[in-house]
C-alpha cells in the first residue's frame, strides 16, 4: 500500500483499531473484509477504508455545513461529533433520534438536511429509513455487522470504538475544510487526532 496515498499514516489507522470489526459479517460488508482473526473478529481492509474516506470527504465537501446533519445515537461518538460540529459548523443530532424530524413538516423540530451522515446504521436505522424515504443522500460508517440497505455510501470501519470514531471524524473534518478551501494544507488544521478522542 502506497503510504503517500493514505489520508493519515498507516500506523495511525492501525493504532486506532479502525480495521477491527465484529464477530459477525453481512453480505454487504464481505467485500471489505481482509481476514478473520483467531479470536473470530473480522478485520477490514485498511486500503478500502482509506479509499472510502477519500470518496466520502469529496462528496461531503459538495455541501455547505448547514445542509449536513450528523446523527449519532452511540454514546462513544457524542463528544467527537460535538467537536466536528464546532470545527466545521456541520449540524448534529446526538442521542435518541426524534421520530418524524426528517419527515413530518408539522413538527417544531423538523429539519431538511441535504445530506446525512450516520455513525452506526443499526441503532440509527430509523434515521436511515427516513433519509431514504425523503431522498436524502446518506453516508454511513459501517462495521462488519451492518448492511447497506437504504445507504448511499458506506465507509467500512469500526464504528463502535472511541479511538476509531475519533480518527474517522478527524480525517473527515480536516479533509472537509481542505476541500472547501477553508484551509490549504494539513498543517493548517489546528486539531490533533487526540483532540477528537478526549471526553
Amino acid at each position: 500500500m502506497a503510504e503517500e496515498k493514505l489520508l493519515v499514516p498507516l500506523e495511525e489507522y492501525l493504532k486506532a483499531g479502525i480495521h477491527i470489526g465484529t464477530k459477525f459479517k453481512t453480505e454487504d460488508m464481505k467485500p471489505f473484509i481482509y481476514k478473520v482473526r483467531p479470536d473470530g473478529l473480522y478485520v477490514l481492509n485498511v486500503e478500502d477504508i482509506n479509499k472510502r474516506l477519500d470518496i466520502a470527504a469529496s462528496f461531503i465537501a459538495q455541501y455547505n455545513p448547514e445542509d449536513i446533519l450528523i446523527i449519532c445515537r452511540r454514546e462513544s461518538g457524542w463528544s467527537i461529533v460535538n467537536l466536528v460540529s464546532k470545527i466545521t459548523g456541520i449540524k448534529k443530532l446526538i442521542g435518541r433520534y426524534p421520530p418524524g424530524i426528517l419527515t413530518n413538516v408539522r413538527l417544531k423540530n423538523f429539519i431538511e438536511p441535504k445530506l446525512i451522515i450516520i455513525v452506526d446504521p443499526w441503532p440509527d436505522k430509523n434515521a436511515v429509513r427516513d433519509g431514504f424515504r425523503m431522498g436524502i443522500p446518506t453516508i454511513a460508517l459501517s462495521d462488519t455487522n451492518n448492511d447497506s440497505r437504504e445507504v448511499d455510501l458506506m465507509i467500512p470501519c469500526n464504528n463502535k470504538g472511541k479511538k476509531s470514531l475519533a480518527l474517522v471524524f478527524y480525517i473527515l473534518a480536516r479533509e472537509y475544510m481542505k476541500r472547501k478551501k477553508i484551509i490549504n494544507e494539513d498543517s493548517e488544521f489546528k486539531y490533533t487526532i487526540e483532540d477528537f478522542s478526549k471526553d
